[in-house]
């Protein structure tokens, strides 16, 4: 996946990823949460990535970047 993609893909799942855990971030930050969420959930999904196809990858995006958040909010205190 090319680089532009990864941060398309990764600022939407990092956008839906705010919204369901309801913080509020600015545009960079929503963008960092979703990439780096990309990545950690690419590493922890990459089975179903094989067995399910793309969509699972977007997935995967999604709940990376929602453990990313609930560990910020964990160590932020």
């Amino acid at each position: 996946m090319g680089v532009i993609a990864l941060i398309i893909i990764g600022a939407a799942a990092g956008f839906i990823a705010t919204r369901l855990m309801r913080i509020e971030a600015d545009i960079p930050t929503t963008m960092f949460i979703g990439v780096a969420g990309a990545l950690i959930g690419g590493l922890i999904l990459r089975l179903l990535t094989t067995m399910m196809g793309g969509m699972a990858g977007f997935v995967g995006a999604v709940l990376g970047a929602m453990l990313l958040i609930w560990l910020w909010r964990l160590y932020r205190r």
